[in-house]
């Protein structure tokens, strides 16, 4: 039953990386989107919110199989790990879309590494 756990928190992360993010969020991340498009002051960091948004959707629908799992019954380190997830996964496509300091192969690595990680502890750590 573990095994299927991880294959549907993979599964859940290719739907929210390619199938729930819009093409807008995608450009919506990219910095050079809004310095092009809303050059003021005062919008000069939104690409930070939907950086943020996209990687509290993508943190919700990997945990989402484990919190199943378990009756939605989730604890203090389940709480936890959905944080440092969506922070991990902002930072990553920060990497990718705007530093471009990754390529996108590096970028899947480090969100399925993510999501093992996060299986092992949640389903194995007691």
């Amino acid at each position: 039953m573990k095994a299927f756990i991880f294959m549907a928190m993979v599964f859940c992360h290719i739907i929210d990386d390619y199938k729930l993010q819009p093409p807008l969020l995608n450009l919506l991340k990219q910095k050079s989107w809004w310095e092009k498009n809303a050059p003021e002051k005062l919008y000069r960091h939104d690409y930070l919110m939907a950086l943020a948004m996209h990687a509290i959707s993508w943190s919700f629908m990997i945990h989402l199989p484990v919190a199943v799992y378990y009756n939605f019954a989730v604890n203090f380190t389940f709480i936890i790990s959905f944080v440092i997830n969506a922070v991990i996964h902002g930072f990553v496509d920060d990497l990718k879309a705007n530093r471009h300091k990754i390529n996108l192969i590096t970028d899947q690595l480090i969100h399925v590494i993510q999501i093992f990680i996060t299986g092992f502890i949640l389903l194995y750590g007691g």
